[in-house]
């Protein structure tokens, strides 16, 4: 494989509004495109980078007019990856639902993962920026499962991504997804509060599941609508652990439709064989406070075709 030389001369770079209030680890990550997470340390800890001529810790958050001195750095980097195909731009370009001057809501397709890695060359984030060339910031706020659909923010702003972070770090969003169960749940509405536990296998794949060991965790479920042996719930999670409508689902007994890692293989098969080819969970719903106007928006993101058809056959099959 062919490499190149990334050779970043000496910078200073004066803390704009856009950047203040930011670790100047997460900072270097944005200006040092390719450098590796712990490269970045190592450059902070010999103190190659300064803030104000003086030496700092990683954990120091950049104050709106500090100078940043970001010295020359090498790294040999790989081949430059492919560009999104036209195909999946198109896809995504259709998929906005929401957009202003700080944010851009997508109602993510069911098969495409947020960003590139792991074997993916490219997802949602690198697609956008594909887009919308001409935008200078583009990042996630928050993550979806790569088989999860729907309601997806990115911010076209540093003071927007940090302010809805926040929203979702201190829990002060409204989120609710869409989900078929396997069973029929003899239950209306259900809480759930169980601690979770992530862990990584060896191959690198993260599972979780119902430990003491883990952390708290808050779902609720809400019954819209019975088939013959399945059911549609709505879910407001509290909290956003990995996995967690699905392993809250398993813990209920009911699990998640089409689901290959925590799901039930008789009933995935069953509904696979009615015509299901993904997993049926959908970011449906999302209410937040907006960064800029301070005004609570609520952002809708319809099912797919594919879900809503599935939901027509299994209207019909209901015995009365």
């Amino acid at each position: 494989m062919n490499h190149k030389i990334i050779n970043h001369s000496v910078k200073y770079i004066e803390i704009d509004d856009q950047n203040a209030g930011q670790r100047i680890d997460n900072f270097l990550l944005n200006q040092l495109k390719g450098i590796p997470k712990g490269h970045i340390y190592k450059i902070i800890r010999k103190g190659e980078v300064r803030v104000n001529k003086g030496r700092i810790k990683q954990t120091y958050k950049l104050q709106y007019g500090d100078s940043v001195r970001v010295p020359p750095v090498k790294l040999a980097a790989k081949k430059t990856l492919p560009a999104p195909g036209r195909s999946l731009l198109a896809l995504i370009e259709g998929s906005i639902i929401f957009e202003d001057s700080c944010l851009l809501i997508i109602n993510k397709p069911s098969g495409v993962a947020v960003h590139g890695g792991s074997g993916v060359s490219y997802g949602i984030i690198e697609a956008i920026r594909a887009l919308r060339p001409e935008q200078p910031f583009l990042e996630l706020i928050h993550r979806l499962d790569k088989d999860t659909s729907g309601c997806l923010l990115i911010a076209k702003k540093r003071s927007a991504l940090v302010a809805v972070q926040d929203l979702l770090r201190y829990r002060q969003t409204d989120k609710r997804y869409l989900a078929l169960l396997c069973g029929l749940p003899d239950f209306k509405k259900q809480k759930v509060s169980v601690p979770l536990l992530r862990e990584e296998l060896k191959s690198g794949e993260r599972f979780v599941r119902v430990d003491q060991k883990g952390k708290e965790s808050t779902s609720f479920f809400s019954v819209q609508e019975r088939f013959d042996d399945t059911a549609l719930v709505e879910i407001k999670i509290v909290t956003g652990r990995t996995h967690q409508i699905r392993v809250h689902s398993k813990y209920l007994g009911h699990n998640v439709a089409a689901d290959t890692k925590y799901g039930n293989y008789a009933c995935n098969q069953r509904l696979k064989n009615r015509g299901l080819k993904r997993l049926f969970l959908h970011a449906a719903q999302m209410t937040f406070k907006h960064p800029e106007s301070g005004k609570n928006i609520t952002v809708k993101a319809p099912l797919s075709d594919e879900l809503e058809q599935f939901l027509v056959v299994l209207r019909k099959n209901v015995t009365i």
